[in-house]
């Protein structure tokens, strides 16, 4: 069977290009151009958003949008560009922790502010799995672009991309200057000069980024998150695993996380939690249809001290009386895997029990003694 070739970002049927910007919005035309230029894979956007404060959202408008200006719209007509969606509720223009349009980046409360509005555009964008998302950072001030290219480390995918453009002199200051013309067009450069700028060249220069996506709580990847949580979030997953059981309020503590089990899911993990920190060998699965009183022996212990004196203790005896099965520890192990998942996200792999990969199945956990606590602990004999 042949390997499924993935698909390279201009292939996909939505294709964003996010660019910040403060007082040039020309960043948008000349990153356009950059892109749809690309002699192999022509990155052509079906969309455009630009994130930017109140006064570059007004420049943006006139300069790009307006009839007397409207250099997008002349980009799109002079190289024949189908089907790019831009218009005036694509640029977004940055909120301050009042909600009002920010009017500049200044203080540490403005920084923080377009870094959580930044964020959750490309989480938005990246949520979307049949989207290739194109950022540029090449405008605005430098901790936008930064906050921009951190939050595509957060959330990007193998199918996402980040730039910078870079203008020939003399046109990389010019304010007249938006994309290299198909005709001669004669401007006047900031120093005062003329210069034609069908004679520009813009380079795209797209830089490598490391995606820490896989890292992050499935909480954070669906849902609206602050700049500061995804990035903790971030730290979290790539620290060393801690695992910290406390059985009687049935809390773990993982991966900077603490959330409650069950006590059927609680045991399974304490059961395992106490074998490595007792320095036990992997356990060969329980055989389905065949009661293994070693099983139900560890697990009942765990079970007790769990639930006390709660109303379920005789049921689950009760049920495991004669031992416990491989149908009864698959259970109890999926439900567990699958509450594991939600609180820690791709970070709960390093915390499953793991069977070891191989035939007999030997199931334990992948941490060493060090990394585990559990409250309270004594150790047991058998």
């Amino acid at each position: 069977m042949n390997a499924v070739t993935p698909l390279g970002p201009h292939e996909y049927p939505r294709r964003v290009l996010l660019a910040v910007c403060g007082l040039s919005p020309q960043i948008v035309t000349e990153t356009i151009y950059a892109l749809a230029a690309e002699a192999n894979h022509p990155f052509v956007p079906t969309e455009v958003h630009l994130v930017t404060t109140a006064e570059g959202a007004r420049r943006a408008e006139l300069a790009l949008l307006s009839k007397d200006l409207g250099w997008f719209h002349k980009l799109q007509q002079d190289y024949a560009l189908p089907g790019m969606q831009f218009d005036r509720s694509h640029i977004h223009v940055i909120p301050d922790r009042q909600g009002r349009a920010m009017e500049d980046i200044r203080t540490p409360e403005d920084n923080q502010a377009a870094a959580d509005c930044l964020t959750e555009h490309v989480r938005r964008f990246t949520s979307d799995p049949n989207c290739a998302l194109h950022v540029s950072i090449a405008g605005g001030r430098k901790t936008m672009g930064f906050y921009l290219g951190y939050a595509l480390s957060l959330y990007g995918r193998a199918q996402d991309r980040l730039s910078h453009v870079l203008v020939s002199s003399p046109f990389e200051s010019s304010w007249d200057f938006f994309y290299p013309t198909p005709y001669s067009r004669v401007l006047q450069t900031s120093d005062g000069k003329l210069a034609d700028s069908a004679m520009a060249e813009i380079t795209l220069a797209e830089i490598p980024f490391v995606s820490l996506r896989h890292g992050l709580p499935e909480a954070l990847l669906q849902g609206q998150a602050t700049f500061n949580d995804t990035v903790d979030a971030a730290r979290l997953a790539l620290a060393p695993p801690r695992l910290r059981l406390n059985l009687r309020a049935r809390t773990v503590e993982a991966a900077g996380k603490a959330f409650t089990l069950p006590p059927a899911e609680m045991a399974l993990l304490a059961m395992f939690a106490r074998l490595q920190l007792e320095g036990g060998s992997p356990l060969a699965a329980p055989a389905k249809g065949v009661p293994d009183p070693g099983w139900a022996r560890r697990y009942l212990r765990e079970y007790r001290t769990i639930v006390g004196d709660m109303a379920d203790l005789e049921a689950t005896e009760r049920a495991l009386r004669q031992g416990m099965d491989g149908e009864y520890f698959s259970v109890r192990k999926s439900k567990l895997d699958k509450r594991m998942k939600t609180a820690l996200g791709h970070a709960a792999g390093v915390y499953r029990i793991k069977d070891g990969g191989n035939r007999p199945r030997r199931y334990a956990l992948a941490l060493s003694p060090d990394a585990i606590l559990i409250d309270n602990y004594m150790p047991r004999e058998e």
